[in-house]
């Protein structure tokens, strides 16, 4: 099979970025931009625009890859390796020098749409010995299309490539929608091996109202066993019309997901025309999407009637306006940026670069942003330690896989 024509360059751009000195100013917000909804105020301090740090490390990037197709996600494999989804429906095993094998074999057919295709992946907690991956994708079926997670053993070949054996779709997203928008997602672990699955609601006017239903699963967090099924304590399992499988509710679209250092799940949802949103998701509770909400319609007009607080919705950690437009997050627990410990790393398309929340219990202390001048689709810590972004284009262009470390 045909390689890509990966461009290797560890050595490239290595000199330490400066953040702009406009950016580096202590104690006031990175972002200085008009919000999209100047009368909304947040409900409690440092909800959004929190100040900058007084400390903001240089650092140091270094491209790891280039060349590469339009990437949605990344993981590691325990030898260091990377193996990657490309959002037209292949995945790839990315060396440790830098170079891509060739697609490998028995993914299952993606409906690469708009915002659907090869989505998120992510290494069964026990891969070492079982060798199992789970992955999402957008799924063509008879009635629409909708977000899909399958499992399959992961046999990788002497050649850099490998092959995919057992597939079998676990989850399927329902109901179904003839739409190309808002498919999430993002796949996260928790410690007893549950499964947290990330999808959105589909966008449309019609659809997107099912995020406030049970018996749907759009604008959901579900929580389900590596089988598929409702894991042991859903908040909804026995209660009529209601999915089992579901976590959390009102949600818009969830492209980042990661688990903290107490193993609990941690979110970034895109918003509107402002309005994403950090949540830390809670049994059975209600996010507000979309009667509840910061931000406006893409048309400037109120989102339903304007409303960003409701006794019963949650008000998100952190919001911003204008947004970030968030896809890809990790929690750093590394040592090679010392700065970052215990921070969230966002990745941003609209903000081009890593956005860095440091926290201070469950709420946002400082807000610190790394510009990449690239659309920032995943982020993930390597075992080294370092930070690793995957970049790509607008318009379907190529992807880079960036490494990041202190100067």
């Amino acid at each position: 099979m045909k390689r890509l024509p990966i461009i290797l360059a560890s050595t490239m751009l290595s000199a330490a970025l400066a953040l702009p000195a406009l950016a580096q100013q202590a104690g006031q917000p990175a972002e200085r931009g008009p919000p999209n909804a100047p009368n909304q105020e947040p409900a409690f301090e440092n909800q959004t625009r929190a100040p900058q740090p007084a400390k903001m490390p240089e650092i140091k990037r270094e491209t790891v890859a280039k060349g590469l197709p339009h990437l949605w996600a990344m993981e590691f494999l325990p030898d260091g390796r990377m193996l990657v989804t490309a959002k037209q429906g292949a995945m790839h095993i990315i060396s440790k020098d830098g170079k891509a094998g060739p697609a490998i074999g028995g993914v299952p057919k993606v409906l690469a749409s708009g915002q659907g295709g090869l989505l998120d992946v992510a290494l069964a907690p026990d891969y070492r010995s079982s060798g199992r991956i789970f992955f999402s994708f957008s799924e063509e079926r008879e009635d629409g299309n909708g977000t899909s997670v399958a499992s399959a053993r992961l046999v990788p070949d002497d050649n850099g490539g490998g092959r995919l054996e057992n597939v079998e779709v676990i989850f399927r997203q329902m109901p179904s929608y003839d739409g190309n928008k808002h498919f999430g997602s993002r796949l996260a672990f928790g410690p007893q091996g549950e499964l947290y699955v990330t999808v959105g609601e589909r966008s449309d006017r019609e659809p997107r109202v099912q995020a406030q239903d049970l018996d749907s699963g759009l604008g959901k967090i579900f929580r389900i066993t590596q089988q598929g099924e409702p894991f042991k304590g859903n908040p909804f399992i026995g209660q009529n019309n209601a999915q089992p499988e579901i976590w959390s509710l009102g949600h818009r679209n969830l492209q980042s997901a990661t688990i903290d250092g107490e193993g609990r799940l941690w979110t970034v949802e895109h918003g509107p025309r402002g309005g994403d949103e950090l949540n830390l998701p809670e049994a059975g509770k209600n996010y507000g999407w979309p009667e509840v909400t910061y931000g406006v319609e893409y048309s400037g007009a109120p989102v339903g009637q304007g409303i960003t607080r409701m006794s019963n919705t949650e008000q998100p950690v952190y919001y911003w306006d204008p947004v970030i437009a968030p896809s890809g997050m990790a929690y750093y627990d590394g040592n090679a940026i010392p700065e970052w410990k215990g921070a969230f790393l966002v990745g941003g398309l609209v903000s081009q670069g890593i956005v860095v929340l440091h926290m201070e219990g469950d709420r946002v202390k400082f807000e610190e942003r790394l510009p990449l001048d690239a659309r920032i689709r995943d982020v993930k810590v390597g075992p080294d330690g370092a930070v690793y972004a995957v970049t790509e284009q607008r318009g379907g262009g190529g992807s880079t896989i960036v490494k990041l470390t202190k100067a």
